[in-house]
């Protein structure tokens, strides 16, 4: 008889990035071990703990650290302990990549059945419904699966709403901690999606945690799926706010389900639905960045929703959902760039600006970009690049620039100027724009021009995947 355990999705507070690194504490401690001995299979250390200078503990550390795309130095620092504190589901995270299953476990029939026993006082019953409906049906649209509701009687999912110790051995742990868990594909528990009640759910607002988006990942662990180290897919482990009303399942995620029950049948080849979210390739050729920034020595490249952090200790860059770094941030954005001045990374989008310090929104922001002195005319910015040795900031606007003092909060008297005035031969439209070890880099769709800003001289072109390090460059 196999024995079951839940797939748990856990809220936990965010940790400050970008601050000096603070002591390690106890409690951090323990969260710590905690964390590994659920979702890396920790166990008690008995007998000699260190093998060549490597304890059990520091061999998980670096699993975890390899699985999100952190540095990897076995120890815990803040990145690593902000991970451990982020929204997440309990499924172990090891030996995962791109989508997983948990290998035999699946349904030997297209036919389920789901059954709601109970219901949150958060939401009107109606809402819980639609909420869980759809969430199942996401999964119904690319594949042959068929999900019929039941009233009565045991279903092959039986959905529930419970706090604390609810009667199956996984106690819940209050607010604020787990949110729900799952089981994967069985006879008894198997199937089953649990919620916590001590949370606050929610039908579409971000205040509290969207029932759906909650739902419709544990019931992918219900068919099946393990987690996917894809930041943009639904079995992700991070928790993260989608807008049910226009979200679409990703590829990842459709590749994963479809390796277990194959595609929809019923599909009609003359009104195919449109092509589903992909995560960006830093190795795409093709990529076109909306911004580039640097942030405390990190250079951060921003597409869509994702932005991936590089850090120079590391090889590989990390990939994140902008608002599961900056839960108030614009996703999409047109620009960013770090101030000294305000010691902030600002994301621009259409006409206003955001500032943030660590993770936090400075107050005041988001603001006009008039702020900084620009025309009403002045739809959007396309780019920023800020100056270290002028204390300038240029912002780049069609085929024109404007000169910003950071310290004056002035803009430069004479601008706009055209592109060409201050970079040689520079006629196209800038995409993005960084400042990086004495370099000026401006990015035109695919590729990056190396400029130098006092001669205004061109020396190379690039791909614009050259900083992210990209294994295939």
């Amino acid at each position: 008889m196999k024995t079951f355990k839940p797939f748990i999705l856990l809220s936990l507070a965010l940790a400050v990035y970008g601050v000096p690194v603070p002591q390690v504490t106890v409690q951090d401690e323990n969260l710590a071990e905690s964390y590994l001995k659920k979702f890396y299979n920790l166990t008690e250390e008995t007998g000699p703990t260190v093998r060549r200078g490597i304890s059990p503990k520091m061999k998980k550390l670096s699993e975890m650290q390899r699985f999100f795309g952190l540095q990897i130095t076995g120890m815990l620092d803040a990145d690593t302990l902000k991970v451990m504190k982020q929204p997440r589901c309990g499924v172990p995270d090891d030996n995962v990549a791109d989508y997983a299953t948990f290998g035999d476990l699946k349904w030997q029939t297209n036919s389920l059945t789901y059954r709601i026993e109970n219901y949150t006082p958060d939401m009107p019953v109606a809402e819980v419904d639609d909420s869980l409906e759809k969430a199942l049906q996401v999964w119904a649209k690319v594949t042959p699966l068929r999900f019929t509701r039941i009233y009565s009687g045991i279903a092959d999912i039986m959905i529930s709403f419970g706090g604390q110790d609810h009667g199956d051995f996984y106690p819940f742990d209050g607010p604020d901690g787990t949110l729900a868990h799952a089981f994967a594909p069985g006879l008894g528990l198997g199937g089953d999606a649990h919620f916590d009640e001590d949370e606050t759910f929610t039908f579409r607002s971000n205040t509290g945690y969207v029932l759906f988006m909650v739902a419709a990942h544990e019931f992918g662990h219900s068919l099946g799926l393990s987690h996917s180290d894809d930041p943009g897919a639904l079995m992700y482990p991070v928790y993260s706010f989608r807008n049910p009303d226009t979200y679409a399942l990703p590829r990842d995620d459709i590749n994963g389900i479809q390796s277990l029950y194959g595609p929809n049948p019923d599909k009609d080849p003359l009104n195919p639905n449109p092509e589903p979210p992909t995560t960006p390739d830093a190795c795409d050729s093709s990529l076109v960045l909306d911004a580039v920034a640097t942030l405390r020595g990190e250079m951060l490249f921003f597409k869509d929703s994702f932005f991936w952090r590089s850090f120079p200790q590391k090889r590989e860059p990390q990939q994140l959902l902008i608002t599961n770094f900056w839960p108030n941030a614009p996703i999409d954005i047109d620009a960013a760039y770090e101030s000294p001045e305000l010691d902030s990374v600002l994301l621009f989008k259409d006409r206003k600006v955001w500032a943030f310090s660590g993770y936090d929104l400075k107050g005041g922001y988001p603001k006009s970009i008039s702020s900084f002195g620009l025309p009403e005319s002045v739809d959007k910015v396309d780019a920023a690049l800020h100056d270290a040795e002028s204390g300038k900031t240029l912002f780049f606007v069609g085929s024109d620039y404007y000169s910003y003092d950071e310290a004056k909060q002035t803009m430069d008297r004479g601008f706009p100027k055209r592109l060409d005035q201050a970079f040689n031969g520079l006629y196209r439209k800038v995409t993005a724009a960084l400042q990086y070890k004495g370099f000026t880099y401006i990015y035109t769709g695919p590729y990056m021009h190396e400029y130098s800003l006092r001669s205004g001289r061109l020396f190379r072109v690039l791909r614009n995947s050259y900083f992210l390090r990209c294994t295939n460059y």
